[in-house]
């Protein structure tokens, strides 16, 4: 008998609550609510719902919402969204104290966006990269995790960072 648990179109897909930085926790216990898959939205729709998530210190979920946005969109700015992903699950890995996973994540997300012309979307793509690489440089130096959402970065408006340093504060 299969008891893998199942959506509701018979895909696997584990029923465990997780918490905010996606991590499984124990069936029953009290979590945060998924991200829904497969939602069509905006360009602009992204990027709000993105920064609420990072705000929030769910990077996990919102590499989906970028997950989303890159599947369902042109393929022109797939590009963008799959490295604005990677750079959400750098964070989420870093915060999770996988220093290795997360600093290779968030340098192959920069990597994948620092060729980008202009700021696609009102985008700071220079200023995620510089974030991103500094991030990278204090997870793998430090070691221990971070605080996801005082790590968060801005997605426009300039720096990348909150302070402008990659602090994050």
């Amino acid at each position: 008998m299969n008891t893998r648990d199942r959506d509701g179109e018979g895909r696997a897909r584990s029923a465990r609550p997780r918490d905010g930085l996606g991590r499984p926790l124990a069936y029953g216990a009290a979590g945060v609510e998924r991200q829904p898959e497969g939602v069509v939205r905006s360009p602009a729709e992204t990027v709000r719902e993105a920064q609420r998530l990072l705000d929030a210190g769910m990077p996990f979920h919102a590499h989906e919402v970028f997950e989303d946005a890159w599947k369902s969109g042109p393929e022109a700015s797939a590009p963008l969204w799959r490295g604005l992903a990677q750079l959400a699950v750098g964070l989420t890995h870093s915060a999770r104290g996988n220093a290795v996973g997360g600093a290779r994540l968030l340098r192959r997300g920069a990597d994948a966006i620092e060729g980008l012309r202009g700021d696609p979307y009102g985008i700071d793509v220079p200023g995620l990269v510089r974030w991103a690489r500094e991030l990278a440089g204090r997870v793998e130096e430090a070691g221990p995790a971070v605080d996801a959402a005082r790590e968060a970065p801005r997605l426009s408006g300039g720096s990348g960072s909150r302070s402008g340093s990659g602090s994050g504060s």
